[in-house]
């Protein structure tokens, strides 16, 4: 026992786990990793992930902080405003100063929060054009953690966050084994022992892709994703329209059945 017994996840699709998929379809993702490394296999832990994925941050503190300050947990991890920040000509102080206001209020109410910044996106391509605003984003975030008593779980110097693996096709989530290291550098930032290592070197590749092979990853991306995106934002679409939190109430943590390989980094 760390000291939590009770755990509630807030934020968008990065929360919800996509794209960490389950046997059964449903997404597992970094937050339901965290949650079984701190219930530990004690049945009396209970945890809640009201995230959602395509959730802007004024739908996150509308609709899910409300909540969390109603449950009152021991931990509430916060990950918040990513969508804002890649929308072309958003005000990235704007978003802190929400953002702001909601970490002084769960802060308040006693609860443990924990935040994460934004990912280094140098190595991504194409999506390496938003490295300025994701910067002024966290730099402000560790403004708002200092000021609050919050933690930080630092996505930006997570160095294995930087390689291809770590990523999905769509370059905006994780992979499973991506979602697996933050579990782990979260957890070490709260104090839990555990027994992976999330600065484990990938393996080594055989062969690195060439420049068109690049390009055409490019285009398949800007095709099956860019587009799609543009379009839902023109409509004012989101991909979690008609969707529901995976855990929307505090109940005890049950593991779930996972690939036995689950654990085996990709080459």
């Amino acid at each position: 026992m760390y000291g939590y017994d009770s755990y509630v996840a807030l934020g968008d699709s990065f929360t919800e786990g996509l794209n960490d998929r389950l046997p059964d379809g449903t997404f597992r993702g970094w937050a339901d990793r965290l949650a079984e490394i701190l219930a530990g296999g004690r049945p009396g832990f209970q945890y809640a992930n009201l995230a959602l994925r395509g959730k802007m941050l004024a739908e996150i503190i509308d609709e899910q902080v409300p909540l969390a300050l109603e449950l009152k947990p021991d931990l509430v991890t916060f990950c918040g405003g990513g969508n804002d920040v890649i929308v072309p000509g958003t005000d990235v102080d704007e978003i802190a100063a929400k953002i702001d206001e909601v970490i002084a209020a769960l802060r308040g109410a006693g609860i443990d929060v924990l935040l994460f910044n934004g990912p280094d996106t140098k190595s991504l391509s194409v999506m390496s054009v938003l490295r300025g605003k994701i910067g002024i984003y966290n730099t402000n975030l560790w403004t708002i953690a200092a000021r609050h008593g919050a933690r930080v779980v630092d996505l930006w110097t997570m160095d294995v966050l930087r390689d291809f693996r770590a990523w999905s096709d769509d370059r905006l989530h994780f992979t499973p084994e991506g979602h697996r290291r933050i579990a782990l550098r979260a957890a070490e930032l709260l104090g839990v022992p555990v027994a992976e290592d999330w600065r484990e070197p990938w393996p080594a590749l055989t062969a690195q892709p060439n420049w068109v092979e690049l390009r055409r990853s490019d285009l398949a991306w800007t095709k099956m994703h860019l587009l799609p995106w543009i379009r839902r934002q023109l409509r004012g679409e989101s991909m979690g329209d008609g969707l529901s939190p995976k855990r929307p109430q505090l109940t005890p943590f049950v593991i779930p059945a996972v690939p036995v390989d689950d654990h085996a980094p990709t080459s």
